[in-house]
């Protein structure tokens, strides 16, 4: 592979320790919302995991990455446990090996509930993973169904007893409501049948139909009938309710934790901290540099094999537009972005750059302002999405 990326890297003043991602982009099958970067395969491809390795052991000797120490390594799809666990195990450890990690890092692989068992988890937990991110999405058969999901609720059951029996104490499930044909009660259902098993962390996403999704076709046909506005905002009140009398404490839009279980990966994330993405389609952001990688499989080995590097696209962000995404991302966060961080890093204050703007917001009692942070209401959080539209 050539020596050297297509740009320089200059790293940012009071940037963080940057974070590792490794994409899988196979499936046994897709489900009928989902708009990743992935693709149906019952028996992935070994050559794929191959490149992989290929791509882990260029970055892990290039300058940017030895001068930085990582704090975390999230390795996702996708359905990365469509893989043998010992063969994930075997890409963790050389994952560890090839770039600095600080002490305890935050190591998580997804998993489909019908893709593991003991013996797999156990390899993974050996190898060093000690978070486990089940897509469990749905107590209800009939709902998983309606999802194009191809596990049962038995099967989530067994893989999250499995999970702790191969050893991990911190759990995240995926949850989703505001699915076709579910009510408030039905929500509520899944979410007592998830707390009954004690996991560290919850993520719930409302479903959003994506474009070019079976989902999105069905919407446009009138074929696929979703809950109404009313609903879904019972649906997030009974959330917050159950959750925190569960001491599963909000911390971002979506996603609750347990006191000191929250994803040090995806916060990361929403601070706009940087990460390197390996993989097919994958996305990197290296101190402002944005560099995206081929996203078919079959063509991301080719490009590996051949020696190349398999970027598809690259660009650096102008200092505002890396302020702004910091502040649009940050707002995620019920603790909301800090003011002292956003100028260390960029010499720009939200008041600064807002003004006005700002104002109205904070007179619609949308955010609040003060010297040590911005942060979304509890009038705002319902309506992030068009606050944060408004501060792009």
């Amino acid at each position: 592979m050539p020596t050297q990326p297509p740009s320089a890297f200059t790293p940012a003043c009071g940037e963080e320790p940057p974070s590792l991602y490794l994409h899988i982009p196979f499936c046994r099958s897709r489900c009928a919302y989902c708009s990743f970067n992935s693709y149906a395969c019952p028996s992935p491809p070994a050559a794929y995991l191959a490149a992989l390795a290929g791509q882990i052991r260029y970055w892990g000797k290039h300058e940017w990455c030895r001068e930085r120490t990582f704090a975390t390594l999230f390795v996702g799809g996708g359905t990365p446990t469509i893989y043998d666990g010992g063969e994930l195990a075997g890409l963790v450890r050389q994952s560890l090996e090839s770039f600095n990690f600080g002490e305890d890092p935050e190591i998580t692989v997804e998993a489909n509930p019908n893709t593991v068992n003991v013996q797999s988890l156990g390899a993974l937990r050996r190898g060093g993973v000690n978070r486990l991110s089940l897509g469990v999405q749905a107590f209800s058969d009939r709902l998983l169904a309606v999802l194009g999901r191809s596990h049962t609720v038995a099967e989530a059951v067994l893989a999250i007893k499995d999970a702790r029996r191969a050893g991990f104490a911190n759990i995240n499930l995926d949850l989703m409501y505001g699915l076709p044909g579910q009510n408030v009660a039905a929500w509520r259902d899944t979410l007592v049948q998830a707390l009954d098993y004690e996991p560290e962390h919850l993520a719930c996403y409302e479903l959003t139909i994506e474009e070019d999704t079976p989902f999105a076709r069905l919407v446009d046909t009138g074929e696929l009938a979703l809950p109404a506005e009313e609903e879904l905002l019972a649906m997030a009140d009974v959330t917050h309710d159950l959750l925190a009398r569960a001491g599963l404490a909000r911390y971002e839009i979506s996603n609750y934790a347990a006191p000191g279980r929250e994803c040090r990966h995806n916060v990361n994330y929403w601070r706009n901290g940087s990460y390197l993405g390996l993989g097919a389609g994958a996305v990197s952001c290296l101190s402002g540099l944005r560099l995206g990688t081929v996203k078919d499989p079959e063509a991301f080995v080719d490009v590996i094999q051949a020696g190349e590097l398999p970027l598809a696209e690259a660009e650096c962000l102008p200092l505002a537009a890396r302020f702004r995404e910091s502040v649009v991302m940050g707002l995620r966060m019920v603790e909301g972005v800090s003011c002292a961080r956003l100028h260390r890093q960029f010499g720009l204050t939200p008041t600064g750059y807002y003004g006005n703007m700002l104002e109205d917001l904070q007179q619609q009692g949308l955010i609040t302002v003060s010297e040590e942070s911005l942060r979304l209401t509890e009038r705002g959080l319902p309506v992030a999405n068009q606050v944060l539209a408004r501060l792009v």
